[in-house]
Parts: C-alpha cells; sequence; structure tokens
C-alpha cells in the first residue's frame, strides 16, 4: 500500500503556483450537464475527486478529456439519470448531481454519498430545495430519488447556509420556470465561481456572494470556456507549512483576499507577507508565536477546511491556543494522530486545546480524511526523525502534485510502496 515517508523539513524556500479550487471544479463539473454544448474548464486540478466526478459525467453518457491543466466536457449525450452506488460513495459532491440532473432530466436518483469521515453533512437541506421548487422525493434505505415533471420557480429559504445546498438549490432552480429565491444562501466564493460559470453560459444569476441568490430560470444554456478559481485551502496549507517550518515562500497565481482569514492568524504568529492581486509572499525566521483563538464559520469567516493546517502549523509555537470546529462534529480525529507526535492537546467535545510543544518525534501516522491528512503532513515535517503516512489516497482527492511541489521548496518527503502485512 502506498505511504508517505516525511522528514523534519529544513526552512522552506522557492515558488509554489496554486491549482483551481476543487471546491470550484466539483459542482461547476456538475453544472455542464446543463449545457447543450460543449465546455472547456481551465485550472483544473488533477486530483482524484475530479477523476471521480468525471467518471460519473461518463456514467451519464458524457464525454470529456483531460488536456494539462484544462478539461473538455461534451454533455450533449447525457442520458442517464442515476449514479452508480460505487461512484456516488467516492466523493461527497456526488450530491451535486442531483440538482444539475433534475433540471436536465427532471428525474435524479443517487446512493447517499460518501466522503471524508468528518460528519454527519445530511442532504436535508437540498432536498427541502428540490421539493419546494416542486419535485417529487422519495427517500429509501440509502437511495434518493428525485422526480419533476416540470420545475417552478420559488422561495427557497434554507435552515442555514449550507454550500452544498446553496449550489443544489442553484443548479435545479436554473432549470425551473420562472424566478427562484434562495435565502440564507451559503457566501462561499466558490458559490460565486459557479454563478460566474452559470451566467457565462447563459443563466440569469444575481446575488451570490451574499445571503439571498436570485436564479431566472428556463433559459437555454450553451457550453462556455471558463477559468476555475484558485484554491483557498491549498493556499491556506503552503502558508501553514512555511509558518510551521520557517523560510520564505512565493504563492503564485493565488487570490489574497481570499486567504485573509489564515493571513491574519498567522501574522499573529509573527510571520510576515508581501501580497499582489494574485502573489502572496510568506516569510518567518523568527519564533512561531501561538496565534489567538480560532472558530471555524461560514464565508467571510474563518475556513472550517483551512484549521486542520492551521493548527498543524502551531503544533510547536510559543504559548497556547485553542480551536474551535463549528461545521463538522467530527473534524478534530487527525487530534489522536497528532499526539503521537507529542503533540500537546487536549480535546474538549468541539474544541482542541493546544499548547506549543518543545519538541515533536516521528510515528506512525494514519489519515482518515483530506484536510486532516495534508495536517498530517506539516505536522511530520516539524517532527525528529522519519514518519510513515498512511491513507494518502484522502489527501490525493484534494492535492494536485502536493509532495511534489513541497519537495520543490525543500521539504524532505516521498512516497514509498509498502508492502501489507499477511
Amino acid at each position: 500500500m502506498p505511504a508517505l515517508l516525511v522528514s523534519k523539513s529544513p526552512p522552506l524556500s522557492g515558488e509554489v503556483t496554486i491549482h483551481g479550487a476543487k471546491n470550484s471544479v466539483l459542482p461547476i463539473l456538475a453544472a455542464t450537464l446543463l449545457c447543450r454544448t460543449p465546455c472547456v474548464l481551465h485550472n483544473c486540478p488533477d486530483i482524484l475527486d475530479v477523476t471521480h466526478t468525471r467518471a460519473i459525467l461518463h456514467s451519464l453518457g458524457c464525454a470529456s478529456e483531460r488536456r494539462g491543466a484544462s478539461v473538455y466536457i461534451d454533455p450533449r449525450s447525457c442520458a442517464g439519470h442515476s449514479i452508480p452506488p460505487e461512484l456516488a460513495a467516492s466523493m461527497r459532491a456526488s450530491s451535486l448531481f442531483l440538482g444539475a440532473l433534475l433540471a436536465r432530466q427532471g428525474e435524479a436518483s443517487l446512493s447517499l454519498p460518501g466522503g471524508c469521515p468528518i460528519g454527519a453533512r445530511p442532504v436535508d437541506y437540498h432536498l427541502l430545495a428540490f421539493r419546494a421548487l416542486g419535485a417529487e422525493v422519495t427517500e429509501m434505505d440509502d437511495t434518493i430519488h428525485c422526480r419533476a415533471r416540470r420545475l417552478t420557480g420559488a422561495k427557497i429559504t434554507l435552515p442555514g447556509p449550507s454550500v452544498g445546498a446553496t449550489e443544489n438549490a442553484m443548479l435545479a432552480a436554473v432549470g425551473a420556470e420562472g424566478v427562484t429565491v434562495i435565502e440564507n444562501a451559503a457566501c462561499e466564493p466558490e458559490i460565486v465561481d459557479l454563478a460566474g460559470f452559470l451566467t457565462a453560459c447563459g443563466a440569469k444569476i444575481a446575488g451570490a456572494g451574499t445571503g439571498r441568490v436570485t436564479v431566472k430560470g428556463g433559459q437555454p444554456l450553451t457550453g462556455a470556456t471558463y477559468t476555475i478559481l484558485p484554491d483557498r485551502i491549498e493556499t491556506a496549507t503552503f502558508l501553514c507549512a512555511c509558518a510551521a517550518c520557517g523560510g520564505t515562500l512565493t504563492l503564485r497565481r493565488t487570490a489574497p483576499r481570499l486567504a485573509e482569514p489564515v493571513l491574519n492568524s498567522l501574522t499573529e504568529s509573527g510571520c510576515r507577507f508581501s501580497c499582489t492581486h494574485d502573489t502572496i509572499q510568506i516569510s518567518r525566521d523568527g519564533p512561531l508565536i501561538a496565534c489567538r483563538p480560532v472558530v471555524s464559520k461560514p464565508y467571510p469567516g474563518f475556513p472550517t477546511d483551512a484549521m486542520p493546517v492551521l493548527l498543524a502549523s502551531q503544533l510547536r509555537a510559543e504559548g497556547q491556543t485553542d480551536f474551535t470546529e463549528t461545521i463538522f462534529e467530527n473534524r478534530f480525529g487527525y487530534a489522536r494522530e497528532l499526539k503521537k507526535l507529542g503533540a500537546q492537546l487536549r480535546q474538549d467535545e468541539n474544541t482542541v486545546h493546544l499548547r506549543g510543544a518543545p519538541q515533536l518525534y516521528a510515528a506512525q501516522l494514519f489519515a482518515e480524511d483530506l484536510r486532516g491528512g495534508a495536517a498530517l503532513v506539516l505536522a511530520a515535517m516539524q517532527a525528529e526523525g522519519e514518519s510513515t503516512i498512511f491513507g494518502v489516497k484522502h489527501i490525493e482527492r484534494g492535492y494536485d502534485t502536493l509532495e511534489a511541489a513541497l519537495q520543490s521548496v525543500g521539504a524532505r518527503l516521498k512516497t514509498v510502496e509498502i508492502p501489507k502485512k499477511m
């Protein structure tokens, strides 16, 4: 089985180019189903979740081809409405095909999706939106089936600002006759990116990035060429790697404005920054100071996906701080792995209390989710000796060439094959 061997890193130095956002490209790939002509997506990360999403498109009869950092999708031959269970189980984002298929085919069927074991993440809000638009929704065992002869615009009030539910409501609303208003919508940049793609294809959408999104549906969509937003979580990961190990890194093709919560925390820790409209340079040559307490919140608050890597960057910081998770109830599964390295932390329900440790030591670690896996890599880069990290497939779900990028700036890590024990 593949494993990552990680040794203590020297101070990092060099440049890294940030890829397109995982959390943008997945709903946009689903959205291509709404188009009647081919689409081209530039800055498309080569990650497992994109591979799985393209496999879903293929299972529905669509053609797709990757050419470098671009993906070409031809949705004209879409004929199915059911996503194979094995593909649905591969990732949580498979649920985004419900809204797109409902709008395109008038029917959608999905086994309950998989993904990282960080919390329940129910699809109740998604189904509420579909029902408001006139769909009949049936839940049987582990399968969701939606059907609608005709979708009609409506007012949808989400109980909470769910990113996935907002995206699914937007996708279904594009295929609904009339105007749909989504209240209590999520405001994340990835919502704005999805709206940008749909608008480029001919959709009429207003208010994306606010709590009230309006969709004028029933417009025929044609394929468009679109460039995916830079990944703010990948940006956070490299910023935190430099904070943890010291040195100077320049991140290119990123979006500093989207990384402000992370930049603020790392500034408190003693890091220095220089930014342009699409670059961030981070330097840390003095002691790392514990940042102020961090609480995950919907955008523009601190992103839940960035909390694991920020926490990992603080493992040897002088002082103590708290990390409170409010989005996913099981986000801190990686904390017990950090203790193997000697991290001085204590979990109290949804809060981790962290005191900087004078030293960390190598251990055998197991990644159980995407962002927790990245946190283990950053932690192992600070530990004496050579750590072994299993479960690297979780990391590959959301990072394009993370290992090579870290190697290029001085980190000491490599993937190896370790025989399974009989």
